[in-house]
């Protein structure tokens, strides 16, 4: 029996919590389409102190479902649609920030939106309400902080839509925010994402009830188009592995609930449920509003456009993408990645490997590693100590060390004060951290296994998720002075290309990996006949190594010499006694680190 994954944005009700607030603007307010807005009311709720300088505000944005109600104030509050994240203790801690939530405009829990009245009219504004952008909706959130005195935000954050809004703060006004979160988030919709919102607006439109917008003073409400729209949407939020999980089992076993939907199957039920609830608490007219504007974002389609939009930005980045998320894909977060890296501005990703699919943020059972990143991400924004170190590692390493890394001692003495240094399978971020110490002006680290990537946040490391193999692409002619690659290079696909594309980003190169013509390796091969291996240093038998192919000191020098690439400094260790070699290194060390410049 699959344990079920709490999904606290649906478990939420129509009812408004008793803690909203709203700030009514008395000024008119000009939406990018031109129209005007003669009255605008904002609803939101705030949570947590404001400091005294007023530096430690968190803007949570909300996805298009969402609300100004994030979370619970109390134990006898009605549910947020981000329990798990936000709150006393939670990783966006209401003890140490002062969170605000707004509900956007053009939404329908309290904000101006198409249920509203309409001050020309004095009837809600149905489908006279103008159409409105994420530019809109920042706009008029900066006007919620100007009321509330607030000078400098620390962090916009936000899922999906509200990613959108996140990254529009960052655009829209760079002197005033310290960093975007942004989750399951993109520069865009993708053609598909576009297409079912499409359907979704023409089940609205096409319900009979729905009298082109004009339903309010009606007995019935577009009901059935407003749930189909919903469920359509709902496929979306999940995967293929998780309606797998949850419905496989029960496949012809619907629940018995009260719906004029098909019911023949669970998911068919399940569908319906959720549908149905849908209705209760949202209007057909917003989602509309909403989708639209959601479908109308776009910092475009290749790096080059999506780099033009954000050249004007300058807080720090964490973005935050799932592995199974198919409404916003992983490769369109590194495409946000790539035109920021590209830019040079601080930016940390990581892609979670996660079987929930894009409600994966809103999912209890996920919030362990993309909660420890938001945290950690904070923490070091606001100076607090960071967490203790994740003591679990991923099982799989590319590193033949696993206590021993006297190489990384001779690598931090090689980087200099303000040196800026990219260090490729940085793992646990164990070298970045010492190298914090030096002053460095610039410090990135690039891993492949987001476990560590995780544990490199929580020292306050600025990590990207990625392959090596793929990604050094991202980055521009001589971006770094120093680029490492620490006891990696056995693991590469391509070693050529790779050392070709580290000499291009990089003035000089540091390159240390394992000497496999060490002496008690080839004794091993020669006597026994068997691989080499070598407890505690070489601990990986033939069948589980992860290492590709197997250099030599020798080798990596001719290879150098082929190459043309300048050998600046070369330093030999036997790890086993502590010390450097200078006799026959190639037979009697271990480890070999070489400084490299291109010709």
């Amino acid at each position: 029996m699959v344990k079920e994954n709490y999904n606290s944005d649906l478990y939420r009700t129509g009812d408004t919590s008793k803690y909203l607030k709203n700030f009514l603007y008395d000024g008119k307010f000009k939406l990018q389409s031109g129209d005007i807005l003669d009255k605008l009311n904002i609803a939101y709720e705030t949570y947590g102190e404001l400091s005294k300088d007023k530096s430690n505000v968190v803007l949570v944005c909300h996805a298009i479902s969402g609300d100004s109600h994030v979370a619970k104030h109390s134990e006898d509050d009605i549910p947020g649609w981000w329990d798990i994240m936000v709150g006393p203790g939670r990783p966006i801690d209401t003890n140490n920030y002062f969170v605000i939530c707004s509900n956007v405009i053009g939404g329908c829990k309290g904000s101006t939106g198409p249920n509203s009245i309409n001050p020309s009219t004095g009837n809600p504004y149905g489908p006279d309400f103008p159409n409105i952008t994420v530019e809109d909706m920042v706009n008029a959130q900066n006007l919620l902080i100007d009321h509330l005195g607030i000078k400098s935000i620390l962090c916009v954050t936000g899922g999906s839509m509200g990613g959108f809004q996140s990254i529009q703060w960052a655009r829209q006004f760079p002197d005033k925010i310290k960093s975007v979160i942004g989750l399951a988030t993109s520069a865009r919709l993708t053609n598909q994402a576009l297409a079912f919102d499409i359907v979704g607006r023409n089940a609205i439109k096409k319900d009979p009830r729905f009298k082109e917008g004009n339903y309010y003073d009606a007995e019935e409400k577009p009901e059935d188009g407003l749930a189909i729209a919903r469920m359509l949407a709902h496929i979306t939020y999940v995967s293929k592995d998780s309606m797998k999980n949850k419905f496989d089992n029960t496949r012809y076993e619907p629940k018995e609930i009260t719906t004029e939907f098909e019911k023949r199957f669970s998911v068919g039920t399940y569908l319906a449920y959720q549908g149905t609830k849908f209705v209760d608490r949202f209007d057909a007219n917003s989602y509309i509003t909403l989708s639209t504007a959601v479908d109308y974002f776009d910092l475009g389609g290749t790096i080059n456009e999506i780099k033009n939009n954000l050249k004007k930005t300058k807080c720090e980045w964490l973005l935050v993408s799932f592995s199974s998320d198919w409404l916003y894909p992983p490769f369109q977060s590194e495409e946000i990645v790539d035109a920021l890296v590209s830019l040079d501005k601080s930016v940390s990703y990581c892609s979670i490997k996660s079987e929930a699919g894009h409600d994966a943020f809103l999912l209890e059972n996920e919030v362990e590693d993309y909660g420890l990143l938001t945290s950690s991400f904070l923490k070091k924004l606001s100076g607090k100590e960071k967490n203790d170190q994740i003591k679990n590692s991923s099982p799989t390493s590319t590193n033949i060390f696993f206590n021993n890394r006297l190489d990384l001692d001779f690598i931090c003495s090689l980087i200099e004060k303000n040196d800026r240094v990219l260090d490729l399978g940085c793992e646990d971020g164990k070298l970045l951290d010492e190298l914090k110490k030096k002053k460095c002006s610039k410090l990135l680290g690039v891993e492949l296994d987001s476990k560590k990537v995780i544990m490199s946040s929580n020292k306050g490391l600025e990590v990207i998720n990625s392959d090596i193999n793929t990604g050094l692409k991202r980055f521009n002619d001589d971006q770094f002075d120093i680029t490492i690659l620490s006891q990696t290079l056995q693991s590469i696909k391509n070693v050529e290309k790779t050392i070709e594309e580290i000499l291009r980003i990089s003035k000089k190169a540091i390159i240390s990996f394992p000497n496999f013509a060490f002496k008690p390796l080839r004794e091993m091969l020669y006597n026994q006949g068997k691989a080499p291996k070598l407890e505690g240093l070489y601990g990986y038998n033939w069948y589980n190594t992860p290492n590709r192919r197997f250099p030599t000191i020798l080798d990596f020098q001719e290879y150098c010499t082929y190459k043309k690439i300048i050998i600046k400094e070369s330093f030999y260790i036997d790890s086993e006694k502590d010390e450097l070699i200078k006799e026959n290194p190639n037979l009697n060390a271990d480890t070999a680190i070489f400084v490299l410049s291109k010709n």
